[in-house]
């Protein structure tokens, strides 16, 4: 009967470089786990905001002229975003500004909001700076508590 036993030796070294390796690829895996997961929605629903019904209006200046942005709104809603005083001189010297204005009149009376508004790269400074108009006009029609 010659049982063959077979005696491994395991130095106390190569044990504590393996759990720290282990230690290590599971506090990696972790991280990847919490950066690469699919982002939840941090914005609460949209509540629907109150207004003082009425036309308001903020303006641009561009140059030495104004251009003026109205604004009206219902007690909940926003009924139409557009541009007044819109003068011939304006028009030729920035001729981006009623297309621009009528694309993110259209999404604002959508959304009901300003926020996540697409436009498109080329007239980001243009876009910005109506948007920029519109959120200052509702800013007055906010109604105070």
């Amino acid at each position: 009967m010659s049982s063959k036993t077979k005696i491994v030796v395991l130095r106390m070294k190569e044990l504590i470089y393996t759990a720290v390796f282990l230690g290590l690829a599971v506090v990696l895996i972790t991280l990847f786990l919490i950066m690469f997961r699919p982002k939840q929605d941090a914005q609460a629903p949209a509540q629907s905001a109150s207004f003082v019904p009425g036309v308001y209006t903020s303006s641009i200046t561009l140059g030495s002229q104004n251009l003026n942005v109205e604004v009206a709104v219902d007690a909940d809603r926003i009924q139409s975003v557009c541009l007044i005083s819109l003068d011939e001189s304006i028009t030729t010297m920035y001729p981006l500004m009623q297309p621009v204005m009528d694309d993110l009149a259209q999404q604002i009376v959508e959304n009901q909001s300003t926020q996540n508004l697409s436009y498109s790269m080329e007239t980001r400074y243009t876009s910005q700076a109506l948007i920029g108009a519109v959120d200052r006009a509702l800013e007055k029609a906010k109604v105070r508590n």
